[in-house]
């Protein structure tokens, strides 16, 4: 085999882990800039997601994604709901707020005892 071969089979270094923690750091306090750290951290995702070969570290960023794509989805579709009043739009952007806060923090404790997250 050449060294390249094994290159493929490189054990993740602490650098790698770093990233990660701190793409889930920013997904889960992302509510205090608005989502604008979300976004910065979706971004990210999707470049390190196409360099991954580690299955676990490939598994965690398509959560992330899918976790941003599938909350702004959520957001889009209760939006309507403050043309009847404004409590029930604050009501239901609170929900999702707290279920993207429950994904992030679900995803990084699993993330943390090296799992996979689940749907």
């Amino acid at each position: 085999m050449s060294q390249t071969d094994y290159a493929a089979f490189d054990p993740k270094g602490p650098r790698d882990r770093t990233v990660m923690h701190v793409l889930y750091g920013l997904h889960t306090i992302s509510w205090a800039s608005l989502y604008t750290l979300a976004l910065v951290a979706v971004v990210v995702n999707y470049i390190r997601r196409a360099d991954e070969t580690d299955a676990l570290y490939a598994a965690h960023h398509q959560y992330m994604i899918s976790t941003f794509w599938w909350t702004l989805l959520w957001l889009l579709v209760t939006s309507p709901l403050y043309l009847l009043f404004f409590f029930p739009g604050l009501a239901a952007h609170t929900m999702v707020g707290l279920w993207y806060l429950y994904r992030c923090i679900k995803g990084w404790l699993r993330f943390n005892d090296n799992r996979l997250p689940r749907p």
